[in-house]
């Protein structure tokens, strides 16, 4: 997720570029009791209130309406398929969002109550979900989302459900731009990366609107003066991930392209706003290459498609699953190989806290460098200029420990340094086949830094690791990487 505040270091210099089901949580051994009372939070060490220690979301239904493109004000109904892996007394999902008009489970009336200060939507399930149990909890609302503004932006950002009004830049519009903690102002979720699930998203707009969400499309259902748009992310996701549009889209759909795992055919479809100008659609001119390269470093493409969702707002492009959020004025080659990188890396391969977002960062940035060499530019340029920008700016360890740490040039740049140092200490061959073993290895999971560096080293052996480990743990800017060859 390039951010504005970032964008200047990352620029890259002129003539640089030719041309950002978990396998199943298992129950700790003999937990005790998990009181009403004691619930705990996943202790997060950024964002200690999101989640709930004990609860496994493994599928998200998902109905909203949105009756007045370009309002904030919608409806909704999630039904959430969720597991215990110890005994919850209570159900504590993170809501910051509309009125909560009904609350059942397994389709009986429960109780429940709301917590604003901890942003929390309480439910009391007629016994306690045991370990193992499966339930599912459907919560009804209608309403204004909550607002939550983004931990490190320069200027306030509002994070979650976003509003175009009608006359700025079309007829009224809405999107989901969640990360990192946005997406419980418009959707009860566990709403923490760690807890991956997969989602069926049914958005409900009015004709001559089109509505887009992560996955792949299923068939439109036509209503009484309403038009109902269907779409099932089948791979797991985290919830920041998802995306939701409400627009007057045009559909631009391209031929598959076979980059899948075993050579599956990845459906491409990208949504402009009717009157984007070619100006920007040429941003994405190039996407089916881009997906053959990265596929080539990275391994088999994700998920079942492709594609972007352009918006108007100057926001940050956002690597929502499936389909790239992407603002016009990030309509750019780098953007658009940056966001798609973070399909692997983010939407896939996901950090287990917010601590260590740069695996998520680092890796999409140094798919900026993998393009520039696959279309003939210098990528050891580009780490120059990376390294220039930090032995200016300062840097830090990887592993953050503040907010205001999640998005800055440490995360983008040092990041993408330390497997550049990686690349360099065990060559190119090498590099490549631990990209394909480490998202074979961990799609659709949850890692931390020291797993990593733990696979590094069972992957290309201890100096591969040193070199990885020094970017990752010293305070200060270790030598530039240089690869021998």
């Amino acid at each position: 997720m390039p951010r504005s505040t970032v964008l200047p270091g990352l620029l890259i210099l002129a003539g640089v570029l030719a041309g950002g089901p978990p396998a199943p949580a298992q129950p700790l051994p003999t937990p005790p009791p998990v009181s009403a009372g004691a619930a705990r939070t996943l202790n997060d060490p950024i964002f200690p209130g999101l989640g709930q220690l004990g609860l496994d979301v493994r599928h998200y239904d998902v109905a909203l309406t949105v009756a007045e493109p370009g309002t904030p004000e919608l409806s909704g109904a999630v039904t959430l398929t969720l597991v215990a892996t110890r005994p919850l007394a209570e159900v504590r999902l993170d809501f910051f969002g509309p009125t909560v008009t009904a609350v059942r489970w397994n389709g009986q009336a429960a109780p429940f109550r709301m917590e604003p200060d901890t942003q929390k939507l309480v439910v009391t399930p007629p016994a306690p979900l045991l370990p193992g149990q499966e339930a599912r909890l459907t919560v009804e609302y209608q309403g204004t989302p909550g607002v939550i503004l983004d931990p490190d932006f320069s200027t306030p950002l509002r994070l979650g459900w976003q509003a175009v009004p009608a006359g700025e830049g079309g007829a009224g519009a809405n999107f989901t731009l969640s990360e990192p903690q946005g997406t419980h102002t418009f959707l009860p979720t566990n709403d923490h990366p760690s807890d991956k699930a997969t989602f069926t998203t049914r958005v409900t707009v009015p004709p001559g609107f089109t509505a887009a969400a992560s996955g792949l499309e299923g068939a439109v259902v036509e209503g009484s003066g309403t038009r109902t748009f269907v779409f099932t992310q089948a791979e797991p996701i985290p919830t920041y991930a998802l995306a939701v549009h409400v627009n007057r889209f045009e559909r631009v759909t391209a031929p598959p392209v076979p980059v899948g795992a075993n050579g599956a055919p990845v459906v491409r479809r990208d949504y402009f706003p009717v009157g984007t100008p070619d100006s920007t659609r040429s941003a994405y001119a190039l996407t089916d290459e881009m997906l053959r390269v990265l596929s080539g470093w990275f391994g088999p493409y994700p998920f079942g498609a492709y594609g972007v969702a352009v918006v108007t707002p100057p926001l940050p492009a956002l690597e929502t699953a499936t389909l790239s959020t992407m603002p016009v004025r990030s309509s750019n080659e780098r953007v658009a190989v940056h966001e798609l990188a973070h399909q692997w890396f983010g939407d896939a391969v996901t950090p287990a806290t917010w601590a260590d977002v740069w695996l998520n960062e680092g890796f999409a940035t140094y798919a900026e460098l993998l393009w520039t060499e696959a279309q003939g530019g210098d990528g050891q340029a580009v780490a120059a200029h990376w390294y220039a920008i930090l032995a200016q700016g300062g840097t830090r360890s990887l592993v953050a420990t503040q907010a205001g740490q999640l998005f800055d040039r440490s995360a983008y740049q040092r990041g993408a340094l330390a497997l550049h140092a990686l690349r360099a200490a065990v060559g190119d061959a090498a590099f490549r086949a631990f990209l394909h073993a480490y998202t074979a290895r961990f799609s659709g999971k949850a890692l931390t830094t020291a797993d990593l560096l733990a696979f590094a080293h069972a992957q290309v052996g201890g100096a591969g690791e040193a070199a990885l480990r020094t970017w990752v743990e010293s305070p200060g800017l270790p030598p530039l990487p240089v690869p021998s060859h």
